[in-house]
């Protein structure tokens, strides 16, 4: 995972969610042709959180 500085995103990498998880998060709404549900380990917590406080530190918007 990465926080891409000039498109202002995060950008990650994870294992395709199995058609369960996939039906769960489709009861929140519609997921588009453009995105995935994906599964990040727990071990990248500590990444998550470093890309976060790099994106705010950048101005980026991170909830």
């Amino acid at each position: 995972m990465w926080y891409d500085d000039v498109a202002k995103e995060f950008v990650v990498q994870g294992w395709k969610a199995e058609p369960e998880l996939k039906a769960e998060c489709l009861s929140t709404g519609p997921i588009p042709d453009n995105e995935a549900v994906v599964r990040l380990p727990a071990r990248m917590i500590d990444i998550l959180k470093e890309a976060c406080s790099v994106a705010a530190e950048d101005g980026a918007s991170v909830r």
